[in-house]
């Protein structure tokens, strides 16, 4: 199948499992994860209507959105990948969308360099409690949820996680719902989870954004 295909197709599963979970498809953004994969991907993406894209790493992105800017209008960028403190300023000052905020620390040197609107940003929790993710643990959530609702630069949406690898997808379902009931707690309206393998079971939990890369660009470049 060709790229617009492969999209289609995407697109197709979310709307059939929001439709399963009495949801309407728009409740669901896909975002097109293309961390290691060239421009020329990214334009056929925005070619078939996607507008909405995620990247890891922090050299590689800005690369990519700088010489994106102007010729593909209206591109949103999410960051999905861990940002270091030193690699704030690119984020804010293109804007991106940082879904993977988890500590006091980041959210001041975010708000550092915020000049006009407050950038949006999710937190991302660690649900499965793996030593080697990133992500706030859950007891630890309510601390940095006031931290950030305590900074008028920066815009909390919601919660993001990244369930552990698993050979059976369905195992990751009680993660999604773990962050659900978080995100009830808190208040906080968007839930970004699922990827290419169990986009339907994050969505019948009520995921709001998916996190969907192979699906889409096929392997990434070694």
């Amino acid at each position: 199948m060709s790229l617009a295909q492969r999209l289609d197709a995407v697109r197709a599963r979310i709307a059939r499992a929001a439709e399963a979970a009495g949801r309407a498809p728009s409740d669901v953004e896909l975002v097109a994860v293309s961390k290691r994969h060239p421009l020329s991907s990214i334009r056929q993406a925005y070619a078939a209507g996607q507008r909405v894209f995620g990247e890891n790493y922090v050299q590689e992105w800005v690369a990519k959105a700088d010489a994106l800017a102007e010729e593909l209008p209206g591109l949103r960028w999410h960051f999905v990948g861990h940002l270091q403190r030193n690699k704030a300023r690119p984020l804010v000052e293109r804007g991106a969308w940082l879904e993977t905020l988890d500590s006091p620390k980041l959210v001041r040197a975010l708000a550092r360099h915020v000049v006009d609107s407050p950038i949006s940003v999710s937190i991302q929790v660690n649900v499965a409690r793996e030593p080697q993710k990133s992500g706030v643990l859950p007891e630890a959530l309510p601390e940095l949820v006031d931290v950030v609702r305590g900074e008028p630069r920066l815009q909390l949406e919601g919660l993001m996680t990244v369930p552990p690898a698993q050979v059976d997808p369905h195992m990751a379902r009680p993660h999604f719902a773990q962050l659900a009931e978080l995100a009830r707690v808190h208040g906080l309206p968007s839930l970004s989870m699922g990827m290419s393998a169990d986009l339907e079971l994050a969505i019948a939990e009520g995921a709001t954004h998916v996190r969907v890369g192979t699906a889409i660009f096929g392997p990434r470049p070694a």
